[in-house]
């Protein structure tokens, strides 16, 4: 019988992770249109600069909790029984969703953010235990980026789905939804147990490791106590109470982490520097990247066109896809949209009035008739253009660095993590042109600016994110694997604060095209100093292959 090209645990983790992913990113899809929904719609009716805060501290703290999760599962759990845990924990969280009061909204993240930090590291963890074998060892970096692969497909129906249980049933029908897929994703763990329980080892802690749940027990004690004066510090630092709160938690737990390093033997501080090298400079791609919920989800709901082709959107409300703004005073919006440029001396407009916001940069001719709803696509249904582009890029990828292995000319893991930010960067000058073609926002702009933009951020995602897991069990010491997917995790987690922090901003600027600059420059910024490091970080790779 032939012998299998990969693993068969690869299957049942990448289908694992399927559903996660398919219940996570449906929940997180609509999460902030969920907050800044009217109370009258079902939501809580937060601005979006508030929402943007909620937002970007609960995708931080979500992936702040796998630096504990992986230690614990390191020490003391096991993978297996951590993933477990994880996962129920997560699919009890977006089922409370569904209860619409805000002590069960917090609650909710509350439960979520635990749930993923037990199951984040640890099925990455798993996964590289799987390739560690000599006969996978080569496929590493292809077994990432089918696992990778694997999540962007759950990813991508999600939204669907998220729009179709929205218009038919509401909020609460999709986040029961999203529960219910986190469970599918549990069971199909369990039904694969057989293929990687040999690889879920809970390795024996050295003499001087002994120390480390101490620390960690320390650590998360003091992280709480920085947390509570950075939440009551007057004047924010970093523009609100949570904001100030999570980076002051996040003070002890670096301390932590560059402790392991100044302890590490000679052997290991070359390959843990290099991690936390790369840790560090990548944060500033997740401040970016992580926007897709906040800022690029309020520029697909009010400055991009979401009336699509004729045939595609009868398709699309045949199956639920479309959410209908009614027009109730069509003469109200024409007149409003005829003199709204018209400005006094003031600079004010001469008028005022009160009508859908999708409208007020809509043309006349584009205004239903009086009494009727105009029908656009659900704004959480841009969320799946990014997964739709990793299903899609992911197998040419994959075959273009093999094509390059065979010619001994493939990439070090570090230089695709480089170019990743250097695409990146590019996405977001598609971004910048869509501003100025709209006119900063005087007119709807084309979907495809942001479709396009999507596709570009894709190309540097699938350089970057799967190598940054790739990395991480290249270079870690064998005794404190999961805990570096914490670490891994923990750097995603301070980019996805940033995140928030940054699309907290976006009302401020009047000049959206200045918003996107900014963005620009900040990962032109992290890819020269990628790119200066480069050959001290790909030497340490060298060293450890």
């Amino acid at each position: 019988m032939p012998e299998s090209k990969y693993p068969k645990g690869l299957f049942f983790l990448v289908f694992t992770e399927f559903w996660e992913r398919f219940g996570y990113y449906l929940m997180i899809g609509i999460f902030a249109l969920y907050m800044t929904a009217e109370v009258s719609e079902g939501g809580f009716g937060w601005s979006n600069a508030d929402a943007a805060d909620i937002y970007g501290t609960f995708i931080a703290i979500a992936y702040l909790t796998p630096f504990m999760g992986g230690l614990l599962a390191d020490l003391k759990l096991g993978y297996r029984f951590s993933i477990t845990l994880g996962g129920i924990l997560m699919g009890i969280g977006y089922c409370m969703l569904a209860i619409p009061e805000k002590w069960a909204f917090y609650s909710a993240l509350a439960v979520m953010v635990v749930g993923n930090g037990f199951f984040k590291p640890n099925i990455s963890t798993l996964l590289g235990n799987l390739f560690n074998d000599d006969r996978y060892r080569h496929k590493k970096d292809t077994g990432y980026n089918i696992f990778y692969m694997g999540i962007n497909v759950g990813a991508f129906v999600c939204n669907f789905i998220a729009a179709i249980m929205r218009n038919k049933i509401g909020w609460h029908g999709a986040f029961i939804t999203a529960g219910i897929g986190m469970f599918i994703g549990v069971i199909t763990f369990w039904l694969g147990m057989k293929h990687y329980k040999h690889v879920d080892i809970r390795r024996e802690p050295k003499l001087e490791d002994k120390p480390f749940l101490m620390q960690f027990v320390s650590i998360l004690f003091l992280g709480l106590i920085f947390s509570v004066i950075g939440w009551f510090i007057p004047d924010n630092i970093m523009g609100s109470n949570s904001s100030d709160a999570f980076f002051m938690f996040c003070i002890p737990v670096i301390y932590f982490f560059a402790n392991i390093y100044y302890k590490a033997s000679a052997e290991e501080k070359k390959p843990l520097g290099t991690m936390f090298t790369i840790f560090i400079i990548v944060i500033l791609f997740w401040a970016i990247f992580k926007q897709n919920g906040t800022a690029l989800t309020t520029y697909a709901k009010y400055y991009t066109d979401r009336e699509g082709p004729v045939k595609i959107e009868k398709i699309a409300k045949d199956f639920g896809f479309l959410e209908s703004i009614k027009a109730d005073n069509l003469e109200t919006y024409q007149l409003d949209n005829q003199f709204r440029k018209i400005m006094g001396a003031n600079g004010e407009p001469l008028k005022h009035f009160d009508y859908p916001p999708y409208y007020k940069n809509l043309d006349a001719s584009k205004f239903p008739p009086k009494g009727e709803s105009l029908n656009l696509f659900n704004t959480e249904i841009f969320q799946s253009v990014n997964p739709f582009f990793v299903v899609i890029l992911t197998p040419l990828v994959i075959a273009f660095f093999a094509f390059m292995r065979r010619r001994n000319r493939e990439p070090t893991t570090a230089t695709k993590i480089a170019y990743g930010l250097l695409v990146s960067g590019l996405s977001v000058l598609v971004m910048i042109a869509a501003v100025y073609s709209s006119d900063n926002g005087a007119h709807k702009s084309s979907a495809w600016w942001l479709i396009g933009s999507y596709g570009v951020v894709t190309i540097g995602e699938l350089l970057l994110s799967p190598m940054g897991l790739s990395m991480v069990s290249k270079l870690s010491p064998v005794r404190l694997t999961a805990l570096m997917f914490g670490g891994w995790s923990l750097a995603t987690s301070i980019g996805n604060k940033l995140s928030g922090v940054l699309a907290k901003n976006w009302d401020n600027f009047e000049n959206k095209a200045n918003y996107f600059w900014l963005n620009f420059t900040l990962l032109i910024f992290a890819f020269l100093i990628m790119t200066i490091l480069l050959k001290r970080l790909n030497l340490a790779f060298k060293e450890r292959s």
